[in-house]
């Protein structure tokens, strides 16, 4: 089970990259470029609007209201994970 925490830092490192700060002080880097861009997501393939990402409700939001619960994005950067969504 994922920790649940809020994201309370977002910084776009590069294209598809970010550097995230949680509740609790930890933060990581989190490598978006392999993820799959469908649905809600494909507008974020284009580096620029990814770079739009801001805070809301706990965790990272685009303007297009796409989001990633926080406790998967805790996961992501605090063990230094890809940003994927495969369960293996």
């Amino acid at each position: 089970m994922y920790k649940l925490v809020r994201t309370t830092g977002v910084e776009v490192v590069s294209d598809h990259r970010l550097q995230l700060r949680f509740e609790d002080g930890a933060e990581g880097e989190v490598d978006f470029s392999g993820f799959e861009w469908k649905g809600v997501f494909a507008p974020l393939k284009d580096p620029a609007y990814f770079a739009l990402v801001s805070l809301g409700l706990g965790t990272i939001v685009w303007p297009n209201e796409a989001d990633i619960a926080p406790e998967t994005l805790y996961h992501w950067a605090t063990e230094g994970l890809d940003a994927t969504w495969d369960v293996d």
